[in-house]
């Protein structure tokens, strides 16, 4: 089973159980979690599905590709260090990921 915990920029938590090949992203949107508009619905054209990855969990994940990183300094909040574009983050199996939602995404 793979779960992502999505936590708002209240601190407010929501666990989903996610499917394996989907994007955080998708799960986000599929399960009504607030704070992911996804405007380009994954075609990486924006920069509306950006979460902050809990740190000791960062390296965990596939490198970011040249274009997510251009587009997370697009974003309507500052992008930190452990930042990525939740639809560039492929759900794996057995993954227990931690991310949390910006303030705003527009």
């Amino acid at each position: 089973m793979s779960t992502v915990h999505f936590t708002d920029h209240a601190g407010e938590t929501r666990t989903i159980e996610a499917n394996v090949g989907d994007s955080v992203m998708e799960t986000a949107v599929r399960n009504g979690v607030p704070g992911i508009v996804a405007e380009c619905g994954g075609s990486l054209s924006c920069a509306t599905c950006h979460v902050f990855v809990k740190e000791d969990q960062y390296d965990s994940l596939p490198p970011m590709e040249d274009m997510e990183d251009e587009m997370l300094w697009g974003a309507a909040v500052d992008r930190e260090d452990c930042s990525r574009l939740s639809c560039q983050i492929e759900v794996t199996e057995d993954m227990d990921l931690s991310v949390t939602t910006p303030e705003t995404q527009v």
